[in-house]
């Protein structure tokens, strides 16, 4: 027996949060009946879940992909308005099973996480964790040193003062800069608003690490699964790591590399490496 908020997480219906959004609002049954409890105790293999009328039945492995989004698509499983999503750059049998951990803007590009292990990505983006993200930053003009020196202490946005950041000026030019920012913090358009508050607008945005994560050179439109040591690292540093560390990072099964159109910007961070474990995929658009 499970929380049927956990394992709606692991078939790929949201994260436990948004699972639980769901469960609360009535659009989950468990055998004919509405349920409105996340903790509601199910048997995956016997009871019969549903969501909005639809069967719901988590994979018996865990799937683990890095993808690097291009600029121009939502971080989102599916957009009411039909705008284009990561998911099409995924295999559709990949599609159907995960969901990104976090989101990046609709104009930003870089690192995205995506699974179904509802318990990993639940801690990832918990405060509690303080999981870095690193951003590759171009912004017009060159910060100066009191302006550097209010983006490491902390800046004062609408919702409050932001953390402590890392900040580094990776290349300085009076007509644009670009650096190098570490947050362990996830709010809304953070860093754009950060780089606003101190005269200093975002131009391009780039996430090449999260966690233990790094892009490196891996092109736009392109994913790849984790390695198991991937997968364990991340788990360990959110304190899984221990409850499941008998699990192994799923492999997609091998399908045919898929051409990729020219008009995904392919971008290059050339102070990053990543070895790449296993084929990489693209899809056509």
């Amino acid at each position: 027996m499970e929380q049927l908020q956990r394992l709606l997480a692991r078939a790929g219906a949201g994260s436990r949060r948004a699972c639980a959004d769901t469960i609360k609002a009535g659009r989950v049954t468990v055998d004919g009946s509405v349920v409105r409890h996340p903790g509601h105790p199910v048997d995956a293999d016997r009871s019969r879940v549903t969501v909005d009328g639809r069967g719901v039945k988590p994979p018996p492995e865990q799937v683990y992909l890095l993808l690097h989004k291009p600029p121009g698509c939502l971080s989102t499983r599916r957009d009411p308005q039909g705008r284009r999503t990561v998911m099409s750059l995924l295999d559709p049998q990949l599609a159907r099973l995960v969901y990104p951990v976090g989101r990046l803007d609709w104009d930003a590009s870089g690192l995205l996480l995506l699974t179904n292990d509802g318990d990993l990505a639940s801690r990832l983006l918990h405060p509690r964790y303080h999981v870095p993200r690193t951003y590759e930053v171009e912004v017009t003009g060159q910060p100066r040193p009191e302006a550097l020196r209010r983006l490491v202490e902390g800046v004062e946005l609408s919702d409050g003062m932001t953390a402590p950041a890392k900040v580094r000026v990776h290349k300085p030019g009076p007509q644009g800069s670009v650096l190098k920012v570490t947050l362990r913090e996830g709010r809304k358009n953070q860093v754009k608003r950060m780089f606003q508050a101190v005269g200093h607008p975002v131009r391009r945005l780039r996430r090449v690490g999260f966690g233990s994560l790094h892009l490196g050179h891996m092109p736009a439109g392109v994913y790849r699964p984790l390695r198991p040591s991937e997968v364990l690292a991340l788990k360990e540093a959110v304190g899984l790591a221990g409850v499941s560390s008998a699990r192994r990072a799923r492999r997609p099964r091998s399908a045919p590399e898929r051409s990729q159109k020219g008009h995904l910007d392919p971008e290059h961070c050339g102070s990053d490496t990543s070895t790449q474990a296993g084929p990489v995929r693209r899809r056509a658009h």
